[in-house]
């Protein structure tokens, strides 16, 4: 193999090492990129009250992450392998003379291997740690919009009862004004009748005087056209006069 048939070998090997690492280098950058969309989607949907457009969005993210992973995995897995190859191969005996300029090529793949290689697993990890976070938090949000809407609707529910509550209450003030009212009015009803009766009881009276009276005034016309004198009448009218005046003090005084 130390031979033209090992040079091509050799060079066989750093051409597939320099594809595979070009294929790295461009599934890498996009890589990256994902993962830097995917962070600021998140930081700009926390806002978002939806539910549909970014469960879609996180979706098609999350298996586009997970297909450039495999496929990130698969070139390193390769890569790794031609590495390997080319170890053998500087081990190989009739490449002594050639073993120096081997061992540095080789050196220099296996860091750039080594370099996608961390470079692909920070990558991942950062992707993940964010995916579980805001996963973590969206989980929170949810629970705290549930409670929320829950609440709400206790909230309208017991503001309605106490409405209801105090509209009950007005109206059964509204009942006992009303009853107070009409129990105020029955009252007053009640004395303005015994007052009235009391007057026509008294006006009954003041009118039966007033017959004798003009009864009385009669007699002693009379009794004045014949010159004489009716001592009966004479005291009968003293007596009407007294009580007429007595009956007229006590209306006057009540």
């Amino acid at each position: 193999m130390a031979g033209i048939g090992g040079s091509n070998y050799w060079e066989d090997l750093r051409k597939q090492a320099r594809q595979l690492e070009t294929e790295l280098d461009l599934k890498l950058v996009s890589f990256s990129k994902l993962c830097t969309s995917y962070s600021s989607s998140r930081d700009g949907r926390r806002g978002d009250t939806s539910d549909t457009t970014p469960l879609l969005n996180n979706s098609t993210q999350d298996r586009m992450f997970d297909t450039m992973s495999v496929e990130i995995e698969q070139l390193l897995a390769k890569l790794t392998l031609v590495n390997d190859k080319m170890a053998e191969y500087t081990n190989t005996p009739g490449t002594a003379s050639l073993n120096a300029a081997l061992m540095h090529t080789l050196q220099r793949h296996r860091d750039i291997l080594q370099d996608y290689t961390q470079e692909f697993h920070k990558t991942k990890g950062n992707f993940l740690a964010i995916r579980e976070r805001e996963d973590l938090l969206g989980s929170v949000r949810k629970d705290i919009e549930s409670y929320k809407s829950g609440s709400g609707v206790n909230n309208r529910r017991t503001e309605m009862f106490l409405k209801e509550h105090e509209h009950l209450r007005n109206s059964d003030r509204l009942m006992d004004d009303t009853i107070s009212i009409a129990m105020a009015t029955k009252e007053n009803m009640t004395s303005q009748r015994g007052f009235l009766k009391s007057i026509q009881s008294r006006v009954n009276t003041l009118a039966n005087i007033l017959c004798l009276c003009v009864c009385v005034c009669v007699c002693v016309c009379v009794n004045r056209r014949n010159n004489t004198i009716d001592w009966k009448l004479k005291g009968t009218w003293y007596e009407i006069t007294t009580l007429l005046f007595s009956q007229c003090s006590h209306i006057a005084f009540q």
